[in-house]
């Protein structure tokens, strides 16, 4: 098979691999699409290594059917149509799943836009809703809101219930997009203070955050009491000064999480979950996909270059064919 992988200089280059075999409880895929994600440019800058036992390659999410099945394996057979969430392997023409980790791709669904969902529901459920526990009738705010995470986070806490859905973001047209998908108000960050605004509107229950930096004290603010802070990155950074004087008085939560090297089982705990709340309105297209562009394996470093450069909305997806 043909696979991405990162040279000595952190360049990308498509070679042969021995295509991989699905060992007990986990599934071949033949891909048809893999998503980026910001935990790819980390991995290949040296700073995310792929957790023990898992592929080297890029990539923690794919779209394609069914290759192979491994032994004790029971709900998916050869020639289904599914995508995956992946410890890694995903920039490669066969990749394998724990079958706790993959759903169901409806056949009228393009791979590219199927394969806008699975990192992102995944996070999204195991953050806000399994982690930070937002419920109907609660007020949310995400950053980087029309980021891959983002355009999924926005509709799920609004099909959810949340009374109030803020975002930010960094261009006017940003802003609309977020604001299309779901969001009471958008919050360009170059020209208002998100902290500010929210204070005024009332404050939010729970917060998702990844760029950290000094967004952890400006978070706090925009808390209303027993408001939870949920961060899945620090992109400004994983240190700043906090006066944790206002975390004690609104009684608030600060928490952080990674998914990647969570155990199958836990994995599978949070996909039969989301399964049920959230995938039905995937299946019935009433969550929406927001695919920003996409690219041939062999351009992989382009699509690098688009998520680095911040212009993206949606979600980056590399085409097998």
């Amino acid at each position: 098979m043909r696979a991405v992988t990162i040279q000595s200089d952190q360049s990308l280059k498509v070679e042969k691999f021995a295509r991989p075999k699905a060992r007990s409880g986990e599934l071949l895929i033949r891909v048809e699409a893999a998503g980026l994600n910001r935990a790819d440019l980390l991995q290949r800058a040296g700073h995310y290594p792929a957790p023990p036992g898992a592929s080297d390659i890029l990539g923690l999410e794919v779209v394609g059917r069914v290759e192979a099945v491994g032994e004790d394996t029971s709900r998916f057979k050869a020639g289904d149509r599914v995508c995956a969430l992946l410890p890694g392997g995903g920039y490669a023409e066969y990749a394998v799943a724990d079958e706790g980790s993959v759903l169901p791709v409806p056949e009228d669904m393009s791979a590219a836009d199927a394969c806008c969902f699975p990192e992102a529901v995944f996070t999204v459920w195991a953050n806000v809703f399994d982690r930070a526990g937002l419920k109907s009738g609660e007020a949310f705010l995400c950053h980087g809101g029309t980021s891959g995470i983002g355009v999924s986070a926005i509709q799920m806490a609004r099909l959810m219930g949340a009374s109030k859905v803020f975002a930010t973001a960094g261009t006017a047209e940003k802003c609309v997009l977020a604001e299309t998908l779901g969001a009471d108000r958008a919050i360009n960050y170059k020209s208002e203070d998100f902290d500010v605004v929210i204070e005024e509107a009332g404050g939010v229950d729970v917060i998702l955050d990844m760029v950290g930096g000094d967004y952890v004290a400006r978070n706090i603010k925009a808390c209303r009491p027993d408001g939870r802070i949920i961060n899945i990155a620090y992109m400004d950074g994983f240190k700043t000064e906090v006066d944790f004087l206002p975390v004690m008085i609104k009684r608030l939560s600060l928490m952080a999480t990674t998914l990647r090297a969570r155990p199958n089982e836990e994995k599978r705990r949070l996909r039969d979950a989301l399964e049920a709340a959230i995938w039905p309105h995937v299946m019935d297209g009433t969550l929406r996909p927001v695919l920003d562009s996409t690219f041939v394996l062999a351009d992989a470093h382009s699509a690098h270059a688009r998520m680095q450069s911040g212009a993206h909305s949606g979600k980056i997806i590399l085409m097998m064919h």
